[in-house]
């Protein structure tokens, strides 16, 4: 291994051919490469990168686009030549979320006044970004679609007119489904909502779920007609999209409690008749307990069946290490990147990037495993930070190549070797 590399913690499976700190910015949430370029939103730093990977071994960072004030840029979503940007409210510069479990507990649209019947004056952007990326060195914005409220959070988009949103808007309790029609990207348009029961307090709708409880979609991800939402403390949401204009509710499942929720996102597996569902770890040392990765049996669409979970890594006492251990993400078979029915690439935090073989999906087998050494520094600035890695987002391209990031740490390049 080249000396200019970072020398791993552990690595079994997964060797490092390339790292970057994405020019002097190493904060990453999520990551998407195309034509040769890695495009990583930023946590901390206020905007999003791109980097220049068609040389693996030797990543280079070719572009830097700041956020507007205020405002996050963490999450965005890649297909052919367009680049879609979430703008939201930066929830970790805000006094009231220094504590993350201030955010992650509650209704956050009471924290961040969407739920108020007269909402406070704002100071950031909330809405998502379009730009052409025909040259991804070099984004071009051609679009935008504002939003009332605290903004996007996660996009998903695989091409075509529609793009599927959780959004926080004025009159809810937290993050609801929304499409957008990109029939004219210049000129992106809202499609349709779908929201528990409940969240809509503009309409005097009360939840029925304790006040503690964070009931809102973290992010849908489609597969046909149906999209499969990752509903935090309130689990799967499963919506029906055949006409996105009009998009219904099909099926709520919820396993929490009595397993401690924070449901992430979901990866439908539709030739084995799976869905993959990860419960994100949001807590320091392993306060929130067990999250796992479930595999559901979903021949009966109606009726998800839990038959395995992946095992927690234990080559080390992560739960000892400090910040989070437990999933983040699960890479999403993105049609431009790889796509397997077979391998599941995840983020563990603490514990670095997972590949588990799922040939048997009882019984689930890890056989690839990354862990990237202490971070040279710290990118979060919240107070009481521990310094240690949490990797955050997995890409894998077609070739196999495996692009993972972190809060702290930068963008590392991998090579699967089994």
């Amino acid at each position: 291994m080249s000396q200019d590399l970072p020398k791993p913690d552990y690595a079994r499976n997964l060797k490092l051919i390339g790292h970057s700190d994405q020019g002097g910015r190493p904060d990453g949430v999520q990551l998407m490469v195309n034509k040769g370029h890695a495009i990583t939103g930023h946590m901390f730093s206020k905007g999003f990168s791109v980097v220049d990977v068609r040389d693996p071994r030797r990543p280079r960072a070719v572009n830097y686009i700041p956020a507007p004030p205020n405002t996050w840029n963490i999450h965005l979503q890649t297909f052919g030549d367009l680049l879609l940007v979430i703008n939201a409210k930066d929830m970790f510069a805000s006094a009231e979320f220094q504590d993350e479990k201030n955010y992650y507990s509650g209704a956050l649209g009471e924290k961040v006044g969407t739920a108020a019947s007269s909402p406070a004056v704002r100071d950031w952007t909330a809405g998502m970004a379009v730009y052409d990326i025909a040259d991804p060195a070099h984004p071009r914005q051609i679009g935008f679609l504002p939003v009332a409220g605290g903004g996007i959070h996660r996009i998903w988009y695989t091409g075509g007119r529609w793009a599927y949103v959780s959004a926080l808007l004025d009159g809810f309790t937290d993050y609801i489904f929304m499409t957008v029609d990109l029939a004219d990207p210049t000129r992106p348009r809202e499609g349709g909502r779908v929201w528990l029961p409940g969240m809509n307090a503009a309409a005097g709708e009360t939840p029925s779920w304790p006040a503690y409880r964070r009931f809102g979609l973290h992010h849908a991800t489609v597969s046909g007609t149906t999209a499969y939402g990752a509903w935090r403390d309130a689990g799967l949401v499963v919506i029906d999209v055949a006409d996105p204009t009009a998009p219904a509710l099909k099926l709520h499942h919820n396993w929490s409690p009595p397993f401690n929720g924070g449901t992430h996102n979901c990866l439908h597996l539709p030739d084995r008749d799976l869905l993959v569902v990860a419960d994100e770890a949001v807590l320091d040392d392993y306060e929130d307990g067990f999250k796992p990765i479930w595999l559901f049996d979903v021949r009966d669409p109606m009726k998800p069946i839990s038959i395995s979970t992946c095992p927690e890594p234990d080559d080390a006492d992560y739960r000892r290490k400090g910040g989070h251990f437990g999933p983040h993400n699960i890479y999403e078979n993105r049609p431009d990147g790889f796509v397997s029915d077979r391998r599941l690439f995840a983020t563990q935090q603490n514990a670095g990037i997972r590949v588990y073989d799922i040939a048997n999906p009882f019984r689930p087998e890890e056989i690839a495993a990354f862990v990237p050494p202490q971070p040279a520094r710290l990118m979060d600035h919240r107070p009481n930070r521990p310094r240690v890695i949490q990797s955050c987002d997995v890409y894998v391209d077609k070739e196999g190549l495996v692009y993972a990031n972190d809060y702290n740490g930068g963008l590392s390049i991998l090579e699967l070797t089994v």
